[in-house]
């Protein structure tokens, strides 16, 4: 079972880097991905908070080393992928999961990267509200696609989603 997971991992981490170059889009200081969000997503359902959350730290390396990210990636795609994984964790529902994410990017993310990253890492600015509709627009976008995608892998019986709580 661990090297099923592993595998999961590196094919999540091999999709969010190879198509980042075309889905990444500049905002800023920032650079906006909502491919992140859909591997999030997926990352967080499927191996839970952890995993999610590793996935989304070797995914913004990766898009530092190639130009397609900043370090706005780190608390963006980091603490919206373990809120979606907490959240699936206690609801056992996709679709709060996918809140998790949005909350987690969006609100606390965006936050994080305002008054945290970017001045004390980066030097630079950038007004909280812009950062929180920037990073919520792309997360929106991701976990929408995420929930599909999942969908699509039940449907063609790749994996088994967990049932909602009663």
């Amino acid at each position: 079972m661990e090297t099923r997971i592993i595998a999961r991992a590196v094919i999540l981490v091999a999709i969010g880097v190879a198509v980042s170059p075309f889905t990444s889009i500049p905002m800023g200081i920032a650079k906006i991905n909502p491919t992140q969000h859909f591997v999030n997503v997926i990352a967080a359902i499927l191996l839970g908070p952890w995993w999610a959350t590793g996935i989304a730290l070797i995914i913004g390396i990766f898009r530092n080393a190639l130009g397609t990210g900043t370090l706005l990636a780190f608390p963006g795609g980091m603490i919206g992928a373990f809120l979606a994984g907490m959240a699936y964790r206690y609801s056992r529902n996709i679709y709060v999961g996918a809140i998790g994410e949005v909350i987690g990017t969006g609100l606390l993310g965006a936050t994080a990267s305002a008054l945290i990253v970017a001045p004390v890492f980066m030097g630079k600015t950038m007004a909280l509200g812009t950062l929180i509709i920037a990073f919520s627009g792309s997360t929106i976008v991701g976990a929408i696609i995420g929930l599909f995608g999942l969908k699509l892998l039940e449907q063609a019986g790749l994996v088994k989603l967990k049932p909602e709580k009663d």
